[in-house]
């Protein structure tokens, strides 16, 4: 299979060269040539396989340029880091309400189910090529331990990670910055996730920069991130009760739009999931963006919730291409306007797939007290942000993205009970090792002519 950038002006790839490359030279976002479908008999094929495997076999449909034992051990090894012994369980707290969660990674977040397959990926691509590989990345909180954790010691690789200083949880910021591992930079900027996302795409939009240093990505830009995502979807749907999969809702929190992205690729290719909510925090651009047809950006919020802190959502740019009818041309000129005036009003989208809610502050605390006391169940900020307004007559699938014990303040605050994990208990008595940058693509490029491998 080959993949093609969104913007059209790309060479077409072959899966590890576009994993590898991350964001496309034209600045666009690689995408499958064409999407498989799935059929019913596949779909019944599936139901008794593990995670790992239904991984595998979906995966194989996408890497076709890595042998078939090879891919299978790249994700066998991938998922033998998680803790629960189905990966991604399937929690029912009511007739018909569900929640996965994803957060029994070594990171405690959703990002893991990618970017510890990413980073096996990569450490194949250095044993295969001979080559060293620098993996540059912004974080809001979750991607850039994953990201982190996923290179930890892996020879030929060094890692670049950015983020909002002050503006991610204590331990999200210890998971990055007490490792240890002299391969891992962990880079705080001032300002905001977006400003650190976007000095990242213009230092990859240096193409001799980016070629001296085989530089790479790990945010959700990154085409594996999207694809290892689609597999929890479709695990997931496998387990719900056969009379209503057809009609189940994904309720995701989400502030980059990679993980509903995934979702509604697997949607495409013929699962049939009835459809997605888009549930925000206070940072609202998507939510605005579904009710109202227009995508503007507004300034960022610190919030509880904050790895959805974000106002300038990546992976839109993939379901823009989709929406346009693949018409790179159109991606292209709507990109530019967007970036040329901080808006763009759509005159039609699928919005027969979406809906969209948004959450304050003040609702997160409450939700997750509700929760507790309605079903016993303890949510983090994020996924509380996904039950506002359920619907208990419509099968439901909330997507929880982190363990609790991640945001001990908030938890404590609003049920009085404090969640720990003890690989986070561990962090604490370690000292913090950060590199304090400005969001400036000459200061990131300086660093990393500096430590690169």
């Amino acid at each position: 299979m080959r993949f093609i950038s969104t913007r059209g002006q790309t060479s077409p790839l072959g899966f590890s060269d576009a994993v590898a490359t991350g964001l496309a030279p034209d600045g666009g976002l690689f995408l499958p040539e064409t999407l498989p479908t799935f059929t019913a008999a596949e779909l019944t094929r599936f139901e008794g396989l593990k995670y790992a495997e239904l991984c595998f076999d979906f995966l194989q449909r996408f890497a076709t340029d890595i042998p078939a034992g090879e891919l299978r051990e790249i994700v066998r090894k991938s998922y033998t880091t998680f803790s629960h012994p189905q990966i991604a369980p399937l929690e029912q707290l009511g007739d018909k309400l569900f929640v996965l969660e994803l957060f029994h990674g070594p990171t405690l977040a959703f990002k893991d189910f990618a970017l510890q397959l990413l980073g096996n990926l990569y450490e194949r691509q250095c044993r295969v090529r001979g080559e060293t590989i620098n993996v540059l990345g912004a974080t809001s909180g979750d991607t850039g331990a994953a990201a982190i954790h996923g290179l930890l010691g892996k020879p030929g690789t060094a890692i670049f990670i950015l983020y909002p200083d002050g503006r991610v949880s204590p331990l999200q910021e210890r998971q990055m910055a007490c490792t240890g591992a002299s391969n891992v930079f962990a880079l705080a900027v001032d300002g905001t996730f977006d400003d650190a996302q976007a000095a990242l795409k213009d230092v990859f939009g240096d193409q001799a920069f980016r070629t001296r240093h085989r530089l790479s990505a790990v945010n959700s830009i990154n085409l594996a991130r999207v694809l290892a995502q689609c597999v929890y979807y479709l695990y997931a749907w496998l387990r719900l009760p056969p009379k209503i999969r057809t009609e189940v809702e994904f309720v995701v929190p989400t502030g980059n739009f990679g993980n509903v992205l995934a979702g509604w690729m697997l949607q495409k290719m013929g699962v049939p999931i009835r459809g997605f909510r888009v549930a925000t925090n206070q940072n609202d651009i998507l939510y605005r963006l579904f009710t109202t047809g227009e995508y503007r950006v507004a300034d960022v919020h610190p919030s509880l919730a904050p790895s959805m802190d974000i106002q300038v959502a990546s992976n839109f740019e993939r379901f823009l291409y989709y929406s346009v009818g693949c018409n790179p041309e159109r991606v292209r000129s709507i990109m530019h306007t967007f970036k040329s005036t901080g808006a763009y009003v759509f005159d039609a989208f699928d919005r027969d797939s979406f809906t969209a809610s948004c959450t304050t502050d003040a609702e997160i605390s409450g939700i997750i007290k509700h929760v507790y006391q309605k079903y016993g169940y303890t949510v983090d900020p994020h996924t509380a942000c996904g039950f506002k307004d359920l619907d208990p007559a419509k099968p439901t699938v909330v997507l929880s993205t982190a363990s609790p014990a991640k945001f001990p303040e908030t938890i404590v605050a609003a049920t009085g009970r404090e969640p720990t994990d003890p690989a986070l208990e561990a962090l604490k008595s370690r000292s913090i090792v950060k590199h304090r940058i400005q969001a400036t693509p000459a200061a990131i490029k300086a660093f990393i002519d500096e430590r690169a491998v």
